[in-house]
């Protein structure tokens, strides 16, 4: 049977050590089978046990094999598509549901870190760093909108400020953001993974689930075994492929590359990042970096549409990196890679049921760390038959990509080529 280890990545160099995990090479039953084990599907495992559910995960891979152990580790509140954006679309009472949610992610990360020890590296703070004078402004409108949700956690900082905590002379101006921050992605869902088996969980890695077999009691199968539940949780996110056609119908894989330098020492560290806080730019392809633990640069940015992987992704990204530091022209990259999010048209997720019994989440559109979290609680919620929370997702409208899978990714690119441009000339 194949095994797929993890890819070449700062994070797998740095994991913490755990125990081999199984294949499924057996028939079990239980109440929920989850299907991934990324942020979503160990967030809806340990809710469920929680609440006293039997739960079966499987892993196509490994635990957090795919974004939820390859992303920038930023943890950054509301969706990809902002609160305002949802009021337009569906109306003011279902955006203050989701509106009301929008900062819960950070909260449940937060306590799951403290609840069960979780060693992630876990610090306070996120940027939000204006370019031009326009973007300053829209920060502006963002922090009255957020406080209109009770978020009050916020600094404006203009150009003297925001120095003060990043060293770099392309911002105008930016937000801080308190109860943002930043983590080491795949320890977190590590950490997550073990939360669960501790609370009587089941975790297969190696497992991917080929076939569901629908109906009142369905059936996950995998090339070896086979697990019926009441229940599943479809979590796989841009790593699902085509088991679930539907799904894939109306949403895109899409790639975010991600360098990291040698370890730079304290006092390099501390002269880029004096805080300690993560950065992320406010153009619509944006750049992100922040410290990590051992005091390297992490820094991503970059979207490939189609999720192709980059023959040089050092040669994308270093010059986005010397752009904002060019005090480390002379720093060697130690790792660079790639990973998959899942893109939807409108950029908000993907919440549903099909029919009476299979849930499922997807579709961040690269805002995942903090709702995956969301997201695990709510489609717990939903199994309880509390629905009011998973019911505000899945009102939300989506459509398909026009001219379906074929001419998906060329629309997308053509699309941020014209975002691009205006990011260039500060419209």
């Amino acid at each position: 049977m194949a095994n797929t280890p993890y890819p070449e990545s700062y994070y797998a160099a740095s994991a913490n050590a755990v125990p081999p995990r199984p294949a499924l090479q057996d028939d079990v039953e239980t109440d929920v089978c989850v299907i991934g084990a990324g942020y979503t599907g160990l967030s809806s495992a340990l809710f469920l046990l929680e609440n006293g559910f039997r739960v079966t995960v499987l892993e196509a891979a490994k635990v957090g094999f795919g974004a939820s152990g390859r992303n920038g580790g930023q943890i950054v509140n509301s969706y990809s598509r902002d609160i305002d954006v949802i009021e337009r679309s569906v109306g003011p009472k279902q955006a203050q549901l989701l509106g009301q949610m929008a900062f819960e992610g950070g909260r449940i990360i937060r306590e799951r870190v403290a609840k069960y020890n979780i060693q992630c590296d876990l610090k306070n703070g996120g940027v939000f760093a204006a370019i031009t004078a326009k973007q300053m402004g829209h920060l502006e409108s963002q922090k009255r909108l957020w406080e209109r949700f009770g978020h009050t956690q916020l600094e404006l900082m203009d150009q003297r400020r925001i120095r003060e905590v990043v060293d770099c002379d392309q911002y105008v101006g930016g937000m801080l953001d308190m109860s943002g921050g930043h983590i080491h992605p795949l320890n977190l869902a590590l950490g997550e993974a073990a939360a669960v088996e501790s609370l009587g969980g089941t975790i297969f890695e190696q497992s991917p689930a080929v076939r569901i077999e629908r109906g009142a009691n369905p059936v996950v199968h995998t090339p070896q075994g086979k697990v019926r539940a009441k229940f599943i949780i479809v979590a796989g996110n841009a790593y699902l492929g085509n088991l679930v056609p539907e799904l894939a119908a109306k949403s895109m894989p899409c790639g975010t590359q991600v360098i990291t330098t040698e370890p730079l020492g304290d006092a390099v560290a501390k002269s880029l990042l004096p805080q300690d806080y993560c950065v992320e730019d406010c153009n619509y392809l944006l750049d992100y970096y922040r410290l990590s633990g051992d005091k390297r640069l992490i820094f991503g940015g970059g979207v490939v549409y189609g999720a192709r992987d980059p023959a040089n992704i050092e040669a994308i990204i270093r010059p986005k990196m010397l752009k904002a530091f060019p005090q480390l022209k002379d720093v060697k990259i130690d790792y660079a890679w790639t990973g998959n999010f899942l893109l939807t048209l409108s950029r908000l997720p993907q919440v549903g049921r099909l029919g009476d019994n299979i849930y499922y989440s997807q579709g961040c559109s690269g805002h995942g760390v903090t709702y995956t979290h969301l997201a695990g609680k709510v489609l717990a919620e939903a199994l309880r038959g509390q629905a009011e929370r998973f019911d505000a997702f899945a009102d939300l409208p989506h459509y398909p990509f026009p001219g379906g899978q074929l001419l998906r990714t060329p629309f997308a690119a053509l699309g941020a080529w014209y975002y691009g441009l205006r990011d260039k000339f500060g419209y």
